[in-house]
Protein backbone atom coordinates (compact mmCIF):
# COMPACT_ATOMS: atom_id res chain seq x y z
CA UNK A 1 0.00 0.00 0.00
CA UNK A 2 1.13 3.53 -0.72
CA UNK A 3 0.98 6.45 1.71
CA UNK A 4 -2.07 7.70 -0.20
CA UNK A 5 -3.79 4.32 0.09
CA UNK A 6 -3.09 4.34 3.83
CA UNK A 7 -4.49 7.86 4.10
CA UNK A 8 -7.62 6.97 2.15
CA UNK A 9 -8.53 4.26 4.65
CA UNK A 10 -9.26 7.10 7.10
CA UNK A 11 -11.82 8.75 4.80
CA UNK A 12 -15.54 7.95 4.80
CA UNK A 13 -16.29 5.31 2.13
CA UNK A 14 -18.54 7.49 -0.05
CA UNK A 15 -15.95 10.28 -0.13
CA UNK A 16 -13.09 7.80 -0.49
CA UNK A 17 -14.55 6.40 -3.74
CA UNK A 18 -14.25 9.78 -5.48
CA UNK A 19 -10.70 10.31 -4.21
CA UNK A 20 -9.75 6.88 -5.54
CA UNK A 21 -11.31 7.75 -8.91
CA UNK A 22 -9.27 10.98 -9.08
CA UNK A 23 -6.06 9.17 -8.13
CA UNK A 24 -6.73 6.41 -10.68
CA UNK A 25 -7.28 8.88 -13.52
CA UNK A 26 -4.10 10.77 -12.60
CA UNK A 27 -2.02 7.59 -12.32
CA UNK A 28 -3.27 6.42 -15.72
CA UNK A 29 -1.93 9.67 -17.19
CA UNK A 30 1.28 9.71 -15.15
CA UNK A 31 2.00 6.09 -14.17
CA UNK A 32 5.34 6.92 -12.57
CA UNK A 33 3.91 9.67 -10.35
CA UNK A 34 5.21 9.62 -6.81
CA UNK A 35 2.55 9.36 -4.10
CA UNK A 36 3.09 11.56 -1.05
CA UNK A 37 1.18 13.40 1.63
CA UNK A 38 1.80 17.13 1.24
CA UNK A 39 0.04 19.90 3.13
CA UNK A 40 -1.79 17.09 4.94
CA UNK A 41 -3.43 15.69 1.82
CA UNK A 42 -2.82 13.05 -0.86
CA UNK A 43 -0.57 14.52 -3.53
CA UNK A 44 0.97 13.22 -6.73
CA UNK A 45 4.29 14.55 -7.95
CA UNK A 46 6.32 14.06 -11.10
CA UNK A 47 10.01 14.79 -11.47
CA UNK A 48 10.05 16.27 -7.99
CA UNK A 49 7.17 18.69 -8.58
CA UNK A 50 3.65 18.32 -7.22
CA UNK A 51 1.00 18.30 -9.90
CA UNK A 52 -2.18 17.22 -8.12
CA UNK A 53 -3.44 17.30 -4.56
CA UNK A 54 -6.90 16.06 -3.64
CA UNK A 55 -8.86 15.74 -0.44
CA UNK A 56 -12.35 15.34 0.99
CA UNK A 57 -13.80 18.24 2.92
CA UNK A 58 -17.09 18.63 4.76
CA UNK A 59 -19.05 19.82 1.73
CA UNK A 60 -16.87 19.07 -1.31
CA UNK A 61 -13.87 17.34 -2.83
CA UNK A 62 -10.90 19.66 -3.16
CA UNK A 63 -8.62 19.35 -6.17
CA UNK A 64 -5.35 21.30 -6.12
CA UNK A 65 -3.28 21.47 -9.33
CA UNK A 66 -0.51 23.36 -7.51
CA UNK A 67 -0.72 26.14 -10.02
CA UNK A 68 -3.24 28.92 -10.45
CA UNK A 69 -2.66 28.92 -14.17
CA UNK A 70 -4.69 25.73 -14.63
CA UNK A 71 -7.65 27.12 -12.75
CA UNK A 72 -7.58 30.39 -14.69
CA UNK A 73 -7.23 28.53 -17.98
CA UNK A 74 -10.13 26.17 -17.30
CA UNK A 75 -12.44 28.54 -15.42
CA UNK A 76 -15.00 28.67 -18.25
CA UNK A 77 -15.25 24.87 -18.26
CA UNK A 78 -15.46 24.82 -14.47
CA UNK A 79 -18.22 27.44 -14.58
CA UNK A 80 -20.10 25.48 -17.23
CA UNK A 81 -19.91 22.38 -15.01
CA UNK A 82 -21.11 24.42 -11.97
CA UNK A 83 -17.87 23.70 -10.13
CA UNK A 84 -16.62 26.35 -7.70
CA UNK A 85 -12.98 27.35 -7.61
CA UNK A 86 -10.57 29.76 -6.03
CA UNK A 87 -7.12 30.89 -7.11
CA UNK A 88 -5.53 27.57 -6.12
CA UNK A 89 -8.34 25.06 -5.64
CA UNK A 90 -11.26 23.44 -7.37
CA UNK A 91 -14.22 22.57 -5.12
CA UNK A 92 -16.22 19.71 -6.56
CA UNK A 93 -19.64 18.93 -5.06
CA UNK A 94 -20.05 15.38 -3.76
CA UNK A 95 -23.14 14.82 -5.89
CA UNK A 96 -21.51 16.02 -9.13
CA UNK A 97 -18.01 14.55 -9.65
CA UNK A 98 -15.61 16.34 -11.96
CA UNK A 99 -15.76 14.98 -15.50
CA UNK A 100 -12.87 12.71 -16.36
CA UNK A 101 -12.17 14.74 -19.51
CA UNK A 102 -11.82 17.99 -17.56
CA UNK A 103 -9.59 16.40 -14.94
CA UNK A 104 -7.41 14.95 -17.70
CA UNK A 105 -7.10 18.39 -19.31
CA UNK A 106 -6.08 20.00 -16.03
CA UNK A 107 -3.50 17.32 -15.22
CA UNK A 108 -2.11 17.28 -18.77
CA UNK A 109 -1.66 21.04 -18.73
CA UNK A 110 0.10 20.91 -15.37
CA UNK A 111 2.45 18.12 -16.53
CA UNK A 112 3.26 20.10 -19.67
CA UNK A 113 4.12 23.12 -17.51
CA UNK A 114 6.44 20.97 -15.42
CA UNK A 115 8.12 19.66 -18.60
CA UNK A 116 8.69 23.23 -19.81
CA UNK A 117 10.43 24.13 -16.55
CA UNK A 118 12.72 21.08 -16.46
Amino acid sequence: MSVIDDYLTTIEPDKRAELIRIKTIAKQLVPNAKEVISYGMPTLSWKGTSFLGFNAHKSHIGIYPYGGEEIALFKDKLNKANISYSKGAVQVPFDKPIAKELLVEIITHRINRIKEKK
